[in-house]
């Protein structure tokens, strides 16, 4: 079994989320803990009151909701009776057994697996810390149920999902096939979590595969302009089809603001396999193919996927690298001129030809990329500076010396 726990900023948001679920008939219902119904007959404002009436005596608590998923591993045969014993068992081990909780079973992925909703301020108003819950009490809980319940141990089941990934990727997203925000969703959770990438370029590399793309819009657009981002579909010829989905409206809300939180973080750990990555190229390169396809099937078996970068006209501007051994993701420019566009046709001996037309709108196009590049600098930058303004404008609590004269009171004179 595999426990994952998230803090998410609203209860409400969550239990619409697996309330959904259950609408759209992909996931029941099975508990309601601290309820004074039972879950099949409480309506969702009921069980949200619920909630909300403790959430509501610690008005100070910016953490107040817990979900909790439980992923068991495929092929385990889980009666109702006994996912709802399992469920129990596990809320009293990391101490809320005392806290009302749903339990979803939900059948919307290829395992079974439940999610847990709860509130961790108590009726005292007091919170539930929720300081290392994972590694400390889930952990030794699920590993006493793998035990108690004879269930998969984390382990195994790892070891399988990694071997099944290996042989059953992720599927593309097809417009029409499926519905387009559960299709964009399942590649997100594949892509964003596994893969580094430092920029929206660098993670649009990584979703083309899957026929996803980021998008901001064009720079008079609303969206662009309000710092917006959106999900698309794309057709097998890179065509955007179909109603864009906003971040926000999906479940890990995968926003511009939260990206660029993960672009600063990849920046950092992908330059670790910077130079492993070009070694491969290099050995590839040292009998340079003579066209590009040939270039792509020869890293292929080094296990490195190229993204050519290429206008209508068939112009190539840009190469991407993503290394799936590493799942790191870098612009050829950023490991350095060999290996950029203009250095890999020159090693392969492959020579382009350019109008003035294509070669003022690539300047464009380099000009835009260039500026975006810098705004999300500048806004890096900017939040780091006004980080440390605050700390250093902050005041410092200060004693108070006040002489016992001051604190006493005067003697209010009575009126005769």
């Amino acid at each position: 079994m595999v426990a994952k726990i998230t803090v998410p900023s609203s209860i409400k948001r969550v239990l619409n989320y697996n309330e959904q679920k259950v609408g759209q008939d992909k996931a029941k219902c099975l508990l309601a803990s601290g309820f004074l119904k039972e879950a099949k007959n409480l309506n969702f404002y009921e069980k949200l009151a619920r909630f909300e009436s403790l959430i509501q005596l610690n008005s100070r608590a910016t953490t107040n909701t817990v979900h909790i998923s439980l992923n068991f591993a495929e092929g385990e045969q889980l009666p109702e009776e006994k996912l709802k014993e399992i469920a129990t068992a596990y809320m009293e081990k990391i101490g809320f057994s005392a806290q009302p909780f749903l339990v979803y079973e939900h059948r919307d992925a290829g395992h079974p697996h439940l999610h847990l909703v709860a509130t961790n301020i108590q009726r005292d108003g007091k919170r539930i810390t929720l300081h290392n819950l994972g590694k400390g009490a889930s952990e030794k809980a699920r590993k006493e149920l793998e035990l108690q319940f004879g269930l998969v141990k984390a382990a195994d089941q790892k070891n399988n999902r990694v071997a099944v990934e290996q042989s059953s990727p992720v599927q593309k997203a097809v417009y029409g096939k499926q519905p387009t925000k559960r299709a964009i969703t399942s590649v997100l959770d594949t892509v964003l979590p596994h893969y580094k990438y430092a920029s929206l370029q660098e993670l649009n590399a990584a979703l083309r595969p899957y026929n996803v793309l980021a998008d901001r819009g064009p720079e008079n657009s609303v969206i662009y302009r309000n710092h917006g981002l959106v999900y698309r579909i794309l057709d097998e010829k890179g065509n955007k089809v179909g109603v864009p989905v906003k971040a926000s409206a999906i479940y890990n809300r995968p926003t511009l603001s939260y990206m660029e939180g993960r672009f600063r973080e990849n920046e950092v750990q992908k330059q670790a396999y910077k130079k492993q990555l070009q070694s491969s190229i290099d050995w590839v390169m040292i009998r340079p193919p003579g066209s590009l396809s040939s270039l792509e099937k020869a890293l292929q078996k080094e296990n490195i996927s190229l993204v050519i970068r290429q206008n209508e006209e068939g112009f190539v501007y840009g190469l991407t690298y993503i290394d799936q051994r590493t799942r790191c993701v870098f612009n050829g420019s950023d490991l350095g001129k060999p290996y950029s566009a203009k250095g890999v046709l020159e090693r392969c001996g492959i020579a382009q030809t350019i109008s003035k037309e294509e070669k003022s709108q690539l300047k464009q196009s380099q000009a835009h990329s260039q500026k975006v590049s810098t705004e999300q600098n500048t806004r890096w930058n900017k939040d780091v500076a006004l980080s440390i303004l605050d700390r250093l404008l902050r005041p410092e609590a200060q004693p108070m010396n006040v002489p016992v004269e001051l604190k006493r009171q005067k003697r209010k004179r009575r009126k005769l």
